[in-house]
């Protein structure tokens, strides 16, 4: 039975595992390998690990981190930051990362998504879209360069564009949720999904497993992701790295989801 997919996404900043709030203030978490080691226990449905400073910078993919974490890795594993050409993908795709994640390259040179779409297959490409809303508008901007440049595009036309290009999964990233654990932007989740025709996963503002239901209640089959809610514990956010495995082996609560 298919059902949703439920996503930790790791911020990597300078070669630590962090957490934003608000794309701004961070908190060091740990070391991002140790974390894939946890999830594998946990049995993680998927892995995201996007590298917030390559793309900003300029860089290059980290490709020593990225052969790490593929290496240690044993679910299906998304890797952004710094992707500029097909023979950057390539090569991450070679070290055994099943995705490549595009945001800031999307917008700079759209033509690449479908380079790269045509070298290693759509069923790969995911685009990336942080985007914030507009005011009291239902109307949401995409944003680039850890939500520093607003692109002026709205989601709807990004998304018709990157499926267009030849996107085989979409991520909405929510900068106004980022970090504030209060629950997924329902509308903008819900209207994404009834726009694509692609795989959707939404991300920013889970904090808890019910944000989790509500979203596929609203959405159906969908991917969930979330940072906070698998790296903090409690009130007072203490460090520890968790996964609900409840989700994938108690039947009752996999019905319930979907």
């Amino acid at each position: 039975m298919l059902r949703p997919r439920i996503i930790p996404c790791l911020l990597v900043h300078k070669g630590a595992l962090i957490k934003t709030v608000g794309f701004g203030a961070s908190k060091y978490i740990g070391d991002p390998i140790n974390a894939v080691k946890i999830f594998n226990e946990k049995g993680a449905d998927e892995l995201m690990v996007l590298d917030i400073d390559a793309s900003v910078n300029g860089d290059d993919p980290d490709f020593a981190l990225i052969s790490n974490l593929a290496s240690e890795c044993r679910m299906p594993l998304c890797y952004g930051g710094g992707i500029k050409n097909v023979e950057q993908a390539k090569r991450i795709i070679g070290l055994g990362v099943e995705k490549i994640a595009i945001s800031s390259a999307f917008i700079d040179s759209p033509s690449i998504v479908a380079e790269i779409s045509n070298e290693i297959g759509r069923q790969s490409v995911v685009i990336v879209l942080d985007v914030k809303k507009r005011n009291s508008e239902i109307q949401y901007d995409v944003f680039i360069k850890n939500g520093q440049v607003n692109t002026g595009l709205n989601v709807f036309q990004a998304v018709n564009d990157a499926q267009k290009l030849g996107a085989g999964e979409l991520i909405i990233n929510s900068i106004d949720r980022d970090g504030s654990m209060n629950g997924y932007d329902l509308i903008l989740a819900k209207m994404i999904k009834e726009a694509s025709s692609v795989p959707v996963t939404i991300l920013g503002g889970a904090g808890k497993l019910e944000h989790i239901q509500d979203l596929v209640r609203s959405c159906g089959i969908i991917g969930a992701s979330a940072g906070s809610l698998f790296v903090f514990k409690g009130i007072y956010k203490a460090v520890l790295i968790n996964y609900p495995t409840l989700i994938k082996r108690d039947a009752m609560f996999i019905n319930e989801l979907g």
